[in-house]
């Protein structure tokens, strides 16, 4: 098909980006008829599906009429803003999708920048316009205020506007039309997105986007074709970003429509394809005509702020409940997950130890997650931000962060933030006994800051946040209030000695399970840290007493997950993962050890 449209959806978390792509693929008839079809479709991963979000970028096409019309589903989350970034650099037009009740959010702001400044002309969708709360013409006044702020020129900022609902199925131009379906919408892609520059008489360039991996044909490289025709067994260069060069042929080449590849011969300007063939394929990358070789523009990849040590379980139950423990394992896990994962970087640090580094916690979370359904055992450190040196000044990173708490929480919320080096930039009333306020924090700030911040606002409050920049180091930040409560034996918990330890604090194991030396199995309610016995049970005696053996209640134990136990420990302990269970350990099992280097 020779008349072809690239968009890309883009939007900040939750705001309907997956259900709108999901619509389109059902409406513009791509489907057959007997196909059942699920919800949110192209998030295929587990951990996509149970979260719902979105984690990588996908593409999928569609056929509109006698338009092909490539889209690219994007994350949300500011973690994974570098996919977003390189994504947008592969297309011609974006729709911004804008939640009509929540209006523009933190990771919108991001996305809009990053649109505006590589010159595209945004679509603008308001969703979710069925919502209660919805107000339309205040969140349109928003985004104009948003692409006024951000420089956007006359021609962006004179943007088409449509209302739709993604998930009845419906988009319209005006709010009095009446409900009908998304040929509105598909009608202003077609009319608004320009069609691919180019041509397929220029010497050929394509640039890969997003990587994935086969088992049977190695890499294989998404990639738009910006100039020239592409065919299957085509001898063609690969220039990587440092300039080097190498020849090869494409040895596959696949299309896409729908949730379907299918492999094809040839392909043209302006389509997005896979391709295989080439070991060293990297996001970036441009593939060109080895006669006439004219390479693109490398692409910017985003920095990692954070990392996290993972390390080998060398606790008392290793081994027990996973398959793969050993630091050879680990290794070639992580270095598999590098060949697709652009946004991460991993270096051996000795001792069975690697350091990790991503654009936050959930980024590094959902591997040590996938890691742990696949069977592996580790142990991870306390995340800690990436320092940089800029001009001989040390840097750290900081982050633009939104809140949105009730009205008499709001003052707790600024007190807190206040001793994590939080500046306050802006505070308004949303309605609705609501108020948003938005900060500049430095990344260290936030860490653990997520589970304070849900207790103090009775689980009501939204946290949205974005990176800013690297700026020069703030003091030191507020650390958790709250010591720990830890075992002094190896055994099973008892529900006896459980029911006599809740009184100091919160517990984080229930009765049967297995505790050991230097294993956490509560918080402590005071500052200190505590040894107790977990395992202890009763004395029995042959004298019976009327009062004392009453029934034991025991108050639920705090679950944790691996986010919750990241952001909970300190700089000397550790959070153990196996397939089976999330346990938060002491780094040194042994008290006297403990105590010599706490003195240190």
């Amino acid at each position: 098909m020779k008349d072809i449209r690239n968009i890309a959806v883009i939007a900040h978390v939750d705001h309907g980006k997956t259900t709108m792509v999901d619509e389109l693929l059902k409406q513009s008839g791509t489907f057959g008829e007997h196909k059942s079809v699920g919800e949110r479709m192209m998030d295929s991963d587990d951990i996509e599906k149970e979260r719902g979000i979105t984690i990588l970028s996908k593409n999928t096409a569609i056929r509109y009429k006698d338009t092909k019309i490539n889209i690219i589903d994007t994350p949300g989350h500011a973690d994974f803003g570098g996919e977003v970034e390189r994504v947008l650099k592969m297309v011609d037009g974006v729709l911004l999708l804008v939640d009509a009740q929540e209006g523009v959010m933190p990771q919108t702001k991001f996305v809009v920048k990053k649109a505006l400044s590589f010159g595209l002309r945004p679509i603008v969708v308001i969703n979710k316009i069925d919502k209660p709360a919805a107000d339309p013409d205040r969140v349109i006044n928003e985004i104009f205020d948003l692409f006024v702020a951000l420089d956007a020129t006359d021609e962006q900022l004179e943007f088409p506007v449509v209302y739709a609902a993604a998930r009845d199925g419906y988009a319209k131009i005006n709010l009095d039309d009446p409900n009908e379906n998304m040929i509105p919408l598909f009608e202003v892609i077609l009319s608004h997105v320009p069609k691919p520059s180019g041509s397929d008489e220029n010497p050929l360039q394509l640039q890969v986007f997003t990587l994935d991996y086969d088992n049977y044909v190695g890499k294989i490289g998404i990639a738009r074709i910006f100039n020239g025709n592409i065919s299957k067994n085509q001898n063609v260069m690969l220039v990587k970003a440092d300039g080097t060069r190498t020849t090869g042929r494409i040895s596959k080449l696949i299309g896409f429509l729908g949730l379907e590849r299918e492999d094809i011969n040839e392909a043209g300007t302006g389509d997005i394809v896979a391709i295989a063939g080439f070991e060293a394929l990297d996001v970036g990358d441009s593939v060109v005509d080895p006669s006439n070789p004219m390479p693109l523009e490398a692409l910017h990849i985003e920095e990692p702020t954070l990392s996290v040590i993972f390390s080998v379980n060398d606790g008392p139950l290793a081994g027990t409940e996973g398959k793969s423990v050993t630091s050879n394992k680990i290794e070639e896990r992580l270095e598999n997950e590098m060949k697709t994962n652009i946004a991460m970087r991993y270096e051996n640090v000795g001792e069975g130890k690697f350091r990790v580094s991503g654009r936050g916690e959930l980024q590094i979370t959902i591997l040590a997650e996938n890691m742990r359904r696949e069977g592996f055992e580790l142990c991870l450190g306390r995340p800690e931000v990436i320092i940089k040196e800029i001009n001989g000044v040390k840097c750290e990173p900081y982050e633009h962060l939104v809140i949105d708490a009730p009205d008499e929480c709001t003052g707790t919320v600024i007190e807190k933030l206040g001793r994590k080096k939080a500046e306050m930039k802006a505070m308004h009333p949303t309605g609705d006994g609501q108020t948003r306020i938005e900060f500049e924090i430095p990344a260290r700030g936030l860490i653990g800051f997520r589970s304070q911040f849900l207790t103090d606002t009775r689980g009501e409050g939204v946290m949205n946040h974005s990176f800013l920049e690297f700026r020069p180091m703030s003091g030191s930040v507020d650390r958790r209030m709250n010591g720990a409560l830890i075992s002094m034996e190896d055994g099973v918990a008892l529900a006896y000695s459980l029911f006599n330890l809740q009184d100091r604090g919160v517990l984080f194991v229930a009765p049967q399970a297995k505790v050991y030396t230097g294993m956490i199995i509560g918080e402590h309610s005071r500052p200190n840290d505590l040894d107790v016995n977990p395992i202890k049970g009763k004395n029995l005696t042959n004298v019976r007493a009327s009062g004392s053996d009453d029934a034991i209640k025991l108050v639920p134990p705090r679950v944790l997950t691996l986010e919750r136990a990241l952001e909970w420990i300190e700089e000397d302990e550790l959070v153990e993962v196996t397939p089976k269970n999330i346990r938060v350990r002491k780094r040194y099992l042994d008290p006297t050890t403990r105590k010599r280097n706490a003195k240190r």
